[in-house]
């Protein structure tokens, strides 16, 4: 019998304890032991072997004397047990025990534990033992299958699964040859959980069952002619993962996508029913050096999740731009509050002039994020985010105090001048989850602006939507004093009759109206303007002003629009014609100007 070692480096274990039997009691018990043994010398050669020994290695006792013990029991396969073995020879450790599996002539292999020890005094020389641990090994085997498959489809589960990722991952593997790539294949089943409520879980394992056969055979498919077929494992719930080792690149990734989704798309007959399902499936395939399975599994999980966000029933490859706005997008949303209170945040200011002489009547505020990772950020890279989490009420309140303060600065600063209102955003959460009209009324009372000068602007489908708490929020704010307006008006529910029955003073067309008017006719070449365009924006006006109302052209940018818009009877004007927002000290600049000069940067 011949020795090889298998899997991990076998384990040396060196005990100091010592064998006392006299040496007539141990030559007895050597000779009739049923335990394999042989004494050796310290050179490691046998002395002499028992009978259990040469039927363990198919060899008679006496042919094994002077035969080196080490190649009998294979030692010398890796260092550490061969160093341990010698030093035992030596006398400078009492013992060894490691785990061989040993190669019988007829074939047949057997897992031994091979225990080395000297041998009690006076005589000197050393025990070796081995102990046939085959069955228990077996049995190990066995429950390790079962701790590493899942026992509804039989596939290997999340353990095995990371445990062949971290394995796939670890630098020795790749760089010994191969592409040097992996690539991943993660999914989930659309529409399963309605067929696990519906029908009960042993069809719904049923169902899983059938589509990891499924899962298989694509995975057989795709590795044929390949030096493997991916790993297909249930990672839990409906969740099934592909992995592919030395992947060729995205085409081959892309292509096992589309057998899987072809696969689980077709109808399924189970318990006299056909049943019906489709996958989501995020793909990843990259480069194996510098990945982690964390990086690699985060990556399909996100993948995962825009094939699920674009529509289900599809495949989509990871993009790392894409997840990039998606990084920067999670670290906004977890700085928002702190940069609230560490005064991140400032207000820049946009003018609204009149349109019949051109005066500045008020301005805009909107707001400005000084981020001191990604620069200055303007309002739809953050405002979603605030209202997502509730830190647009302290952001709200914040501008709200500043711009009226600023506002009442200006009005205090230029007393021979009509004062200009101030125009702040309100999301429709502010009015739901803070008091607003307090926070309004306190806010006038603080800065000493009168409430006429103050304008509030929420979103068209927040104000048409309003019943109940806003709509009472925006009442009281209007017998206050305070000015509603609409903004971006007609891109939402655009139900003119509901004016008449809300508290509005002010209708802010949206730019998209306003863009229709962007061509003058009279240049060459020019596009004329579209006719249509100038009737529907004037029939809002008009209807606007029946119903006590101004209005205000957002997006302004040329002066055939600014002409046009005036002779319709539009009442204020918005946009990069006049000026783009800017800091309070310009706005301070221009209050001096008799009348706004088009044009202003």
């Amino acid at each position: 019998m011949s020795g090889t070692s298998e899997g991990p480096a076998p384990t040396a274990d060196l005990d100091r304890g010592a064998v006392t039997e006299s040496d007539h009691i141990y030559r007895s018990v050597f000779t009739d032991a049923p335990l394999p043994m042989a004494v050796v010398d310290r050179e490691g050669l046998v002395v002499s072997a028992n009978d259990g020994l040469g039927a363990l290695l198919g060899s008679p006792p006496a042919t094994l004397v002077g035969r080196i013990a080490a190649d009998l029991v294979d030692l010398a396969s890796d260092a550490r047990t061969w160093h341990a073995y010698r030093e035992v020879l030596r006398g400078r450790e009492a013992r060894l025990r490691c785990t061989r599996r040993l190669k019988h002539p007829d074939g047949q292999s057997v897992w031994a534990q091979v225990a080395v020890h000297p041998l009690p005094a006076p005589a000197d020389g050393l025990l070796l033992s081995v102990t046939d641990i085959s069955a228990q090994r077996e049995l190990q085997g066995r429950l390790r299958h079962l701790q590493m498959h899942d026992p509804v489809t039989r596939l290997p589960n999340r353990t095995l699964f990371f445990e062949r990722l971290t394995a796939a991952l670890e630098a020795g593997v790749y760089e010994d040859g191969g592409t040097g790539r992996i690539g991943l294949c993660y999914l989930d089943l659309d529409g399963f959980k309605a067929i696990n409520d519906t029908l009960g879980h042993r069809v719904g394992d049923r169902l899983l069952a059938a589509v990891a056969e499924r899962l298989t055979r694509c995975a057989d498919e795709a590795g044929y002619a390949r030096a493997s077929a991916p790993l297909v494992a249930r990672l839990g719930g409906d969740e099934f993962a592909l992995l592919v080792e030395d992947s060729t690149g995205t085409d081959q990734l892309a292509e096992l996508a589309e057998s899987v989704l072809k696969a689980v798309q077709a109808p399924f007959d189970l318990a006299d029913r056909r049943l019906s399902v489709s996958a989501s499936i995020g793909v990843v395939e990259r480069h194996a050096a510098g990945t982690t399975p964390t990086a690699l599994m985060q990556a399909a999980d996100t993948t995962l999740y825009w094939a699920k966000a674009d529509g289900k029933a599809r495949w989509t490859l990871f993009d790392p731009e894409r997840n990039a706005h998606r990084m920067t997008r999670q670290a906004l949303a977890s700085t928002l509050r702190p940069a609230i209170e560490r005064g991140e945040f400032v207000l820049e200011y946009q003018p609204l002039v009149g349109m019949e002489d051109g005066r500045l009547r008020g301005v805009e505020a909107l707001v400005r994020w000084n981020h001191p990772q990604f620069g200055v950020l303007t309002p739809n890279r953050f405002i979603g985010l605030a209202e997502e989490d509730g830190s647009i009420v302290p952001l709200g309140r914040w501008a709200l105090r500043t711009a009226c303060r600023q506002a009442r600065r200006w009005q205090l600063d230029h007393p021979d001048r009509p004062p200009l209102f101030v125009s702040v955003n309100v999301a429709v959460r502010q009015v739901w989850d803070s008091d607003l009209v307090a926070d309004v009324a306190q806010t006038l009372a603080e800065t000493g602006l009168a409430p006429d000068l103050l304008q509030l602007e929420l979103t068209e489908s927040a104000v048409m939507g309003s019943a109940g708490r806003p709509l009472q929020a925006l009442q009281a704010l209007s017998d206050m004093g305070v000015h509603i307006a609409i903004d971006d008006f007609g891109t939402g529910y655009s139900n003119l009759a509901y004016l008449s029955r809300l508290p509005v003073s002010v209708l802010k067309l949206d730019g998209s109206f306003v863009r229709g008017f962007q061509y003058e006719s009279d240049k060459d070449g020019a596009v004329p303007p579209n006719p249509a365009d100038e009737v529907v924006v004037e029939a809002m006006i008009q209807l606007a002003h029946r119903l006590g109302l101004t209005v205000t052209a957002e997006c302004v940018e040329t002066s055939a629009q600014a002409s046009r818009l005036r002779r319709i009877g539009c009442d204020t004007g918005q946009g990069w014609l006049y000026s783009r927002p800017v800091s309070p000290g310009r706005i301070t600049e221009l209050m001096g100007d008799q009348a706004y000069a088009v044009g202003n940067p």
